[in-house]
This record gives structure tokens, C-alpha cells and sequence, in this order.
């Protein structure tokens, strides 16, 4: 599994001057398959069916504000960041950006997107472990995205990551661009590092491991 630590990405803190290079990646996508929505009284289904012909998506160019997470006296924002993923040629292969909610210990993905000749190469699982890694340091409990039902590489690449689906929204792009698409939210718990257990000098690993088993059924 491709890491943060192990992808061949440098993967780093987005700056003031990455701004340009933010809002010119392209983060479009094509697919042959979107997900329907069969809704009831008691809740929904997704449904996969295949459309002809493929559908190519181009998201609205967003103003990403302040990449390194200031606000607008230029003081860091502690609960916000954007991470870039850069090629071995220095060029942006990606980036995704976080706002973590105390209130709920929350951590949301607001933006992700991977340059197309650098998809398939766990840039994606990169940044997204980059995201969780904060998650951490901020003591997140989960992480939380919203992706529209037409997106389905990215859906069924958040769920190899370990996200469920969690919510649906049918009324979040009524009167947008992308209105006749559904919200649908996925989650994914946030467990913290647990340190392995050091044997102390009276012990032999064998005793501390035992204590470990101990430990985790109590």
C-alpha cells in the first residue's frame, strides 16, 4: 500500500505562490459508469449502470483562496491546510485540501484532485494519507468528503481507502452547474498511532507480549 512516507511524491505544505499552479490542475474525469440513486421512505440505494456515451466531467474553476491555510490578516489558520503532491520534475501532480471542526472532531477533505498523466500512480492515497496524518495531530475522530454520484473512480477509490458511505444530499447542485447530480457522503474513522508496548528490564519480549494480549481484550 502506497504511503505518504513511501510514494515516490514529495509531498509538502502548499504555499502563497502555489495558488497559480492550484487553480490551472486540471481535474476533470471520464467515466463509463454513475451511480443512480434509489431513494424510499426508509433510505437509498446506490445503483452502478453503465452509460454510452462516456461522460467527461469538468468541475467550475474554484478560487482556492489562501493555499497555505492564512487568513486574511495572514495569520495561519492551525485547522486548515493543503497538501501538494509534486513529481520528481518538480511539476504539481496533485493536492488536496482539509479543514479539521473541533466541535465534532471532524476533519473534511474540501478538495482533492490528481493531475490526469499522474492517476493510477497512489498520488490520491498519498495525499489522502498526508490528510489523515493531520487528522491525527488535530485529534480528528473521522474524515469526512462529499463526491457527486457521477464520480464513480473516485468513489470506489475512497472505498480501497478504507471510506463507507455515510449520507446523500439530492438537493445540494439543484441550482448549480452540476444540478440533476447527488451529494453522497463517505467516512472513514480516524484511529490514533498506538506505540508498541517496550519491554521493561525485568521482562523478557515473550511477557510483554503476553501483557500486550492482556491488554487488549480487558
Amino acid at each position: 500500500m502506497t504511503t505518504a512516507d513511501d510514494t515516490p511524491y514529495e509531498i509538502r505544505i502548499a504555499a502563497r505562490e502555489d495558488a497559480g499552479a492550484l487553480k490551472a490542475l486540471d481535474g476533470s474525469f471520464t467515466t463509463t459508469t454513475v451511480f443512480h440513486v434509489e431513494t424510499s421512505e426508509n433510505g437509498f440505494a446506490l445503483r452502478e449502470s453503465l452509460i454510452e456515451p462516456p461522460l467527461t466531467k469538468v468541475f467550475p474553476e474554484d478560487d482556492q483562496g489562501d493555499s497555505d491555510g492564512d487568513d486574511e490578516r495572514g495569520r495561519v489558520d492551525q485547522n486548515s491546510r493543503t497538501f501538494l503532491a509534486l513529481g520528481a520534475d518538480g511539476s504539481l501532480a496533485g493536492f488536496v485540501s482539509v479543514a479539521y471542526a473541533p466541535w465534532n472532531r471532524r476533519l473534511t477533505i474540501e478538495d482533492i484532485e490528481v493531475a490526469p498523466e499522474h492517476r493510477g500512480r497512489g498520488v490520491g492515497r498519498a495525499l489522502v494519507g498526508r490528510a489523515e496524518g493531520f487528522a491525527r495531530e488535530r485529534g480528528a475522530g473521522h474524515i469526512w468528503l462529499e463526491v457527486t454520484n457521477v464520480n464513480v473512480p473516485a468513489v470506489r477509490a475512497y472505498r480501497r481507502m478504507g471510506f463507507v458511505l455515510c449520507g446523500l444530499d439530492t438537493s445540494l447542485y439543484e441550482f448549480t452547474a452540476s444540478a440533476g447530480e447527488y451529494a453522497l457522503y463517505m467516512r472513514k474513522p480516524c484511529r490514533p498511532h498506538r506505540p508498541a508496548l517496550t519491554p521493561s528490564p525485568t521482562e523478557t519480549p515473550l511477557t510483554a507480549a503476553h501483557r500486550s494480549a492482556e491488554s487488549s481484550t480487558s
